[in-house]
């Protein structure tokens, strides 16, 4: 994936707001947005409003802007003033950065762009704090809230570590990886004979290889393979 890394930062004027406190960050929090607004309307939005709400980090399928320099801390995790202690409880608003996917309401390639994005963004935050996947955590893990929504309801966290593990270490072991449970499941025979129908178009326009009908037919097909061959068939469709 290749996107345009930005800064936009919030005026200092409002760190009294947004951004009150200095932090030496220990974390990452991924967030999904819960609409459909590009990153720049995110960062803008935020920075242009009074309220005590705030993120370091916006990512969609284009671009990644940085609102929030990561020496200060941001209003995203709903634990309140917390602690600057990253053995004591509530401290996702003092010590993580947070970071937000966009287009997550109606997912679709421009999310599945967008958070491949946020995928190669957190591997090289990690690289560059010298981190583990540890480090990773979703909105939930501080308050409880269903948030990042979409990664949840698809029950693909764990299917989402899994691939920053493996932009970090290409070679790693199998028995490195986090237990993955992550095979598509259907509520709807409809749904699935449209998503079956999806693939065996792009398979019939030689978009694709015919083993990705083999692998959903099999039952075998992750939500993580779904995303990104979404991804190949848009890149593919385009050219």
């Amino acid at each position: 994936m290749t996107y345009a890394f930005k800064q936009s930062f919030l005026p200092p004027s409002k760190y009294s707001i947004k951004a009150p406190f200095n932090m030496t960050p220990q974390f990452i929090t991924v967030h999904n947005t819960a609409n459909d607004a590009p990153a720049v309307n995110e960062i803008s939005y935020m920075i242009n409003n009074n309220n005590r709400v705030s993120y370091h980090v916006a990512v969609d399928d284009k671009e990644i802007i940085q609102a929030i320099p990561f020496n200060r801390n941001a209003w995203h995790c709903g634990d309140g003033g917390g602690s600057t202690d990253s053995n004591a409880l509530k401290k996702g608003n003092r010590l993580s950065i947070g970071i937000e996917i966009c287009y997550s309401k109606s997912g679709g390639v421009r999310y599945g762009v967008a958070e491949e994005n946020a995928v190669q963004y957190i591997t090289k935050l990690l690289k560059q704090y010298g981190w583990g996947i540890e480090r990773v955590k979703k909105h939930q893990d501080w308050n409880g809230k269903y948030c990042p929504h979409r990664i949840l309801s698809e029950d693909r966290w764990n299917s989402f570590l899994n691939r920053i593990k493996k932009a970090m270490k290409p070679n790693e072991s199998e028995q490195q990886i986090v237990e993955d449970d992550d095979t598509m499941k259907f509520t709807s025979t409809t749904a699935k004979a449209a998503v079956r129908d999806y693939i065996q178009q792009a398979v019939d326009k030689g978009l694709i290889d015919k083993s990705w009908l083999v692998k959903f037919d099999n039952g075998t097909m992750t939500s993580g393979d779904f995303e990104g061959l979404k991804i190949i068939i848009s890149q593919r469709s385009s050219n």
